[in-house]
């Protein structure tokens, strides 16, 4: 059975996540990181998304994403999945030894207000938490990287104003109770934002799951 597509998904913001099986190292080099970036950029040329921040750690990773449609959350995520597992299992030679990843990819919704600062800052600051660096800026995948090169991803235009003190905002401590929060959304599969506007934010996902009909969705084959 085709899985569900994520539909009433267009204009909302997403946090993307996923992790490894095992885990397995996802990046084992820098040669490994700057891989998953350029399937990044790829991706955009297939299907059209607007990336606002990003993190990538050894075992897994965080995309912070804006469709512009309904289905585009799922068409991007798709061929960006297939492309880097396929590309990854021939570098490593390990094709056919068993899934890369956990599962498939979670994503929640978060409100395009605070909630987002907080969640970017929380983005960026994952390789701080996770003892990698001592400020988010030096991790140099992920978007509070400065120094970006040319087969970087482009960090597109946030839906609002980034704070002109965002370094002074990633050097800051973080708040325990922030990070659990967020972590609790993305296990219970819930947006991340005030109380009003996670009700109206599931019930547009599920006006248009509900209008959309059903069948099995494009397969995207990646490129060798």
């Amino acid at each position: 059975m085709p899985r569900r597509p994520r539909s009433g998904t267009g204009g909302l913001v997403f946090h993307v996540y996923n992790r490894t099986a095992g885990r397995i190292t996802l990046f084992q080099s820098a040669a490994d990181y700057s891989a998953f970036e350029r399937i990044i950029t790829e991706a955009n040329e297939h299907v059209t998304m607007r990336l606002l921040s990003y993190a990538l750690m050894p075992t897994h990773w965080h995309l912070v994403l804006w469709p512009f449609n309904d289905t585009d959350l799922s068409r991007y995520m798709h061929w960006l999945a297939l492309t880097h597992v396929r590309r990854w299992q021939v570098s490593h030679g390990t094709l056919g030894t068993g899934a890369l990843y956990q599962g498939r990819f979670k994503a929640i919704p978060v409100q395009d207000d605070r909630h987002f600062l907080i969640l970017c800052a929380y983005v960026e600051r994952n390789p701080v938490r996770r003892g990698l660096v001592t400020r988010a800026q030096d991790w140099p995948w992920s978007s509070a990287w400065q120094e970006r090169l040319p087969w970087q991803p482009v960090i597109d235009t946030w839906p609002v104003p980034k704070p002109t003190h965002w370094p002074e905002m990633l050097a800051a401590d973080e708040r325990p109770r922030v990070g659990q929060l967020i972590r609790s959304c993305i296990r219970r599969g819930i947006p991340f934002g005030d109380r009003r506007w996670r009700t109206q934010a599931l019930e547009q996902m599920d006006a248009k799951m509900r209008a959309t009909k059903r069948g099995r969705p494009k397969v995207y084959k990646p490129p060798d």
